[in-house]
């Protein structure tokens, strides 16, 4: 914001820290990249540790497609029901 007088800017508050209750893909992708920029190059993380994180984001990526998937049919029903019901009336 500028004050039209003076010509000054000012800053409107900053707004309240943000409370997730779910992570999602990006989180994921987030986390996983802090930890390969953070870790200490003379003990890099191990095979099996970044094989199991793979996996992981791998179960993630398919457990959101399903929900994603799963979302669209319950609408599709959602409609076949409605439309059910409105032409026994």
């Amino acid at each position: 914001m500028t004050d039209a007088i003076s010509g000054n800017y000012t800053q409107a508050p900053p707004a309240g820290p943000v409370h997730k209750t779910v992570l999602g893909q990006s989180d994921f992708l987030a986390l996983m990249a802090a930890q390969l920029k953070n870790q200490d190059p003379t003990k890099p993380v191990e095979n099996n540790e970044m094989i199991g994180q793979m996996a992981q984001f791998s179960q993630l990526t398919a457990q959101t497609a399903g929900n994603t998937s799963l979302d669209a049919i319950a609408a599709k029903l959602d409609t076949l029901i409605a439309a059910t019901l409105s032409a026994k009336d």
